[in-house]
């Protein structure tokens, strides 16, 4: 059901601003299909950050995220060449991950 993550990292002078799109359903449990039935929730509960290895975020989501949403932070510090990961675990257990260079 999920896609390909899109993110970018580019260097400032002494942070490191990352935004990442990520393609998902989000559903909320709340929505109905076609013949009246409840879509079952299906959305991103868990989101990790790592910079080098290093985990340096770690958050929780819930359904009130919309679908396809896109994340923006900014990280202290950092260096050209710096590897970001981004991933996730939903609430079927799926699992997805990107990772990029600071530019």
């Amino acid at each position: 059901m999920a896609g390909p993550m899109k993110m970018r990292a580019t260097l400032g002078q002494g942070y490191t601003d990352v935004r990442v799109l990520m393609t998902h359903p989000m559903e909320t449990g709340q929505r109905k299909d076609a013949d009246g039935k409840v879509v079952p929730m299906h959305f991103i509960q868990n989101l990790t950050v790592k910079v080098n290895g290093r985990t340096v975020i770690e958050g929780q989501t819930s359904q009130a995220v919309s679908r396809n949403p896109v994340f923006s932070f900014r990280l202290r510090g950092g260096a050209k060449g710096d590897k970001i990961e981004v991933s996730w675990l939903d609430t079927h257990g799926e699992t997805n991950k990107t990772e990029t260079a600071v530019a």
